[in-house]
């Protein structure tokens, strides 16, 4: 017995140092459990507040300034514009660029002391139900509580019942809050991740720990063609995924294909480009398929969680959002859910398509740069 219990802990001691030994596996042990922490405890929030909203006050009067302080007050609207014309609100509501647009008519004040049946307007970008649905819900005590203090004296009767105004909802591009609409295609970009990070990362560190990689090396092939050579059937894969997804995505789950193709074609060419580098970044520090098939998982997991697919990004506390941001799959799911439900043209997905391109480029570059000096 004593003899088995002393061959168990040479075993064990020797598989201990044996993990000490590979960092990347010993730094995965230590990190992600951490990461996992961190982004479910403080990143995750399914009651997102503080959403970018634009307001239209065409009633200068103490009725509606009241109605934006009542806004601010449920801390789910956060005032980032005051336009003056429809076109103006509607543009910034269709880029993204704020989750709510809200309309004051001119004649507010006046209708709300004849008790009038006044209105105000709030079109939501019902995109993501789920960043919208807590918000919308605290619009139903406005009517009752913002012009509490206004509605004294002589105008106390206008404040009994009814409420003194309405508020008309108006969820545009998701008008029945289904899930799928926002679900499905963000799905395009999750398993354009897994499968292209993945497939290149493994793919390229394959033929390194086989020696094919040196022996095509070897040849008068410069190390840049043969990046481009093992890269360029992937995008092919990447191209044939993203019409099979989106052909399923119609006939299972009805997604509305509302257009804007020049800006999703150009948003798939960038997204796959910069998943393929990614994935031969990995291939160029991982030392075995084991590595890079952890190293993948790593970018993997933030991808799902603080990039919009799973969670409101506009609930994640800005440190999350920052991080977020340099994400590939955050600017791309953007660019799905605009150009397929809203329509979205060049001009408006250009801040989407710029911040892809140019976290393409440096990743491009760092790839190259890496793969040049493992050669040296």
């Amino acid at each position: 017995m004593n003899g088995f219990a002393s061959r168990v802990q040479a075993m064990m001691i020797k598989e201990f140092l044996q993990l000490t030994r590979d960092r990347l596996t010993y730094a995965m042990i230590l990190v992600l459990p951490i990461v996992q922490l961190l982004l479910f405890g403080y990143a995750i929030n399914n009651d997102p507040r503080h959403l970018p909203t634009a307001v239209l006050i065409q009633d200068d009067g103490v009725f509606a300034r009241s109605i934006v302080s009542g806004l601010k007050a449920t801390s789910y609207f956060d005032l980032k514009a005051v336009v003056r014309t429809d076109r103006e609100l509607d543009r910034l509501i269709e880029s993204g660029r704020v989750q709510f647009a809200i309309s004051i008519p001119p004649d507010f004040s006046r209708r709300v002391v004849r008790h009038d049946n006044a209105r105000i307007l709030v079109e939501a970008d019902a995109t993501d139900p789920a960043a919208t649905g807590t918000a919308l819900a605290a619009l139903a005590e406005l009517p009752a509580q913002a012009l509490s203090h206004d509605l004294i004296g002589p105008l106390s009767p206008v404040a009994s019942s009814p409420p003194p105004f309405q508020v008309i909802v108006h969820r545009r591009y998701n008008p029945e809050n289904i899930t799928a609409f926002n679900i499905v295609p963000g799905l395009l970009g999750v398993i354009l991740s897994m499968t292209l990070v993945l497939m290149t990362s493994l793919s390229v560190t394959r033929e390194r720990e086989r020696g094919t990689l040196e022996g095509l090396l070897a040849t008068p092939v410069r190390p840049f063609e043969v990046m481009a050579g093992k890269l360029a059937p992937y995008v092919l894969v990447g191209l044939i995924q993203a019409v099979f997804i989106l052909v399923l995505a119609r006939i299972l789950f009805q997604v509305p294909m509302a257009g804007g193709w020049a800006a999703f074609t150009l948003g798939l060419l960038l997204f796959i480009i910069g998943s393929l580098a990614l994935g031969f970044l990995i291939s160029t520090v991982a030392k075995s398929q084991l590595q890079a098939m952890q190293m993948s998982f790593f970018y993997i997991m933030p991808s799902i969680l603080i990039s919009g697919f799973m969670f409101p990004f506009a609930g994640m506390p800005k440190w999350a959002q920052a991080l977020g941001s340099a994400i590939p799959v955050t600017h791309f799911l953007r660019i799905v859910r605009g150009s397929l439900l809203k329509g979205q043209g060049l001009a408006s997905a250009t801040p989407s398509l710029a911040a892809l391109a140019l976290i393409v480029l440096v990743v491009c570059g760092v790839a190259i740069g890496r793969y040049n000096t493992r050669l040296d």
